[in-house]
This record gives C-alpha cells, sequence and structure tokens, in this order.
C-alpha cells in the first residue's frame, strides 16, 4: 500500500479491523495506582471499571511518547509504505496529535502527514477508516488525509455521563462547566465542538437521557444515510437497546457499531457513559 494509515488506541475500532485493514494503532498509557500498562494490550475496560470502583485508586492516562511513534512511523517506511497518514484523537483532549507531530518531523516531515480528527471513539475511528479507503483505493497522502479530514469535518459525537467530576479532574472541561452536572439526580448531556467537550444540556433519568440521544443523533444524521456508533462503559445493556432504538428511528443507517470504550476515554467519563457518534454520508 502506498499510504500507511496510523492511529492511537482511542480510536476504539471494532476488534479485529485495523489488523484486518493494515491499519497501525499507537496506544496511550493508563495508570491504576502502580500498575502501568498500555491501553488495549496490557489494560482493558474492566480492569479500568474495577479500578473505579476502588476510591482510593488513583487512576491516571498519558500520551504515547514521540519515540513511540517516530518507531511506528519508521516501520511503515522501511515496510515499503511511500507516505504515511496519521490520525489521532483532539488536540484538545490529548497530547497526543502533537507528539505524533514532533515524531513526524524527525522522521520525515514530507511523508508524514498527521490530522487532528476533533474527535474521539468512533468519532476518530470513522475518519481513520475513511482514510485506510482511500489509501487501499490507491490515494495518495494528500488524497488520504482529505478522506480522514472530510469524515471528521461531518462527525458529531454526543454522551451522557453519570458525573461530570471525572472530566473535571482530568481537564477536560473547566470547573464552571463541571457545575452543569452538580444537581442530584441530573444526566449531564455533552458534545465535542470544535475538538472540545462541551455541555449541551441536562435531564432527570437516564431513560430521558437515552431518548435524548437518539433525537440528537436523529436530527445530525438528517435525511440521508450515516455511520453511527454507540459507545458505553460498563452499560452494555443500556448500550444495545440505545442502537435498536437508533435503528428503529434511523432506517437508512448504512453502518452501526456498538463497542464499550477503552481504559483511556474511559478513566476521563467513568462508569454510565453512553454515548453515540454520528457521520451523514457526503
Amino acid at each position: 500500500m502506498p499510504v500507511a494509515v496510523v492511529t492511537d488506541s482511542t480510536a476504539y475500532l471494532p476488534e479485529g479491523v485495523a489488523q484486518q485493514r493494515g491499519i497501525r494503532v499507537v496506544a496511550l498509557e493508563v495508570r491504576l495506582g502502580e500498575r502501568v500498562g498500555r491501553e488495549g494490550v496490557d489494560i482493558d475496560a474492566a480492569e479500568l471499571s474495577a479500578a473505579l470502583a476502588d476510591r482510593h485508586l488513583e487512576v491516571q492516562t498519558s500520551r504515547p511518547t514521540p519515540a513511540e511513534f517516530a518507531a511506528c512511523f519508521r516501520a511503515a517506511l522501511d515496510g515499503g509504505a511511500d507516505e504515511v497518514v496519521s490520525v489521532h484523537l483532539s488536540r484538545e483532549l490529548s497530547g497526543t496529535w502533537d507528539a505524533a507531530r514532533l515524531a513526524a518531523d524527525e522522521v520525515a516531515p514530507g511523508r508524514v502527514h498527521v490530522v487532528d480528527s476533533r474527535s474521539t471513539a468512533m468519532g476518530l475511528g470513522f475518519a481513520v477508516l475513511a482514510a485506510a479507503d482511500a489509501a487501499e483505493a490507491g490515494a495518495d497522502g494528500v488524497d488520504v488525509v482529505a478522506a480522514a479530514e472530510s469524515v471528521a469535518a461531518r462527525c458529531r459525537l454526543f454522551f451522557s455521563v453519570d458525573t461530570l467530576d471525572r472530566l473535571r479532574r482530568g481537564g477536560r472541561i473547566g470547573a464552571a462547566a463541571a457545575l452543569f452536572g452538580t444537581a442530584l439526580a441530573v444526566k449531564p448531556l455533552l458534545h465535542v465542538a470544535q475538538g472540545r467537550i462541551v455541555p449541551l444540556e441536562k435531564v432527570r433519568t437516564s431513560a430521558r437521557a437515552a431518548q435524548r440521544l437518539v433525537d440528537l443523533a436523529a436530527r445530525a444524521a438528517g435525511d440521508g444515510p450515516c455511520d453511527l456508533a454507540v459507545h458505553h462503559l460498563g452499560a452494555a445493556a443500556r448500550a444495545e437497546e440505545l442502537a435498536v432504538r437508533l435503528r428503529e428511528r434511523l432506517p437508512q443507517v448504512t453502518r452501526l457499531l456498538v463497542s464499550e470504550v477503552g481504559a483511556v476515554i474511559g478513566a476521563h467519563v467513568g462508569p454510565g457513559l453512553l454515548g453515540v457518534v454520528v457521520v451523514p454520508k457526503a
């Protein structure tokens, strides 16, 4: 393949897809107390949920190092790729994009292109898959970048959480925004706008939150075909129910994926996450 596609572990591609499509994945790091491991390799969502239940255990995440990206880029070029397109979670949420950019400048500035998806989870994942589609079709690096950026620009990500506390403590939202969800029995709804997590509205129950996610997804999808993904953390039954309701509401869905987020995003949102990613077709 003339263009190799790289992403990070927060894309949460369906199991086996990265290997099948030849997409290289650089893992972010997770620290559970004294234990340190790579997301999706050493530490999974179940281990994270168990750690989050222990209020005395500190949970932290960190970006890959530029050296890790540099090794990945060199391996791709040495393996026969003419160019590399590396697509990552929003630079507003992580230093991952910056680490990849530093590595690209070191390895081959003209041959390694780094893309900010302005999103995460399958908001990133769908952009990565679009890049892989373009690369498989024989596109050059510039066109592969354009394919990823086109999907990223159309993507909308909506989600509900049980509490905003972890997002606040991790610096993903400000203290003022965190006040949005402090009332008892309130389920905050948020979305990703310009790469940042922004409060959207609040509802009183989990059932109402799920219904609003369906409504928001339907509005974002419009009347045409779209790709959808449903994410959760420790809420598999609710995620499957949400997927059924989305299919009923949006009969023109071309692809609907359901998955649990990994340890990095899970560490910042906490158990109870329920989210929808919507990408209207161009």
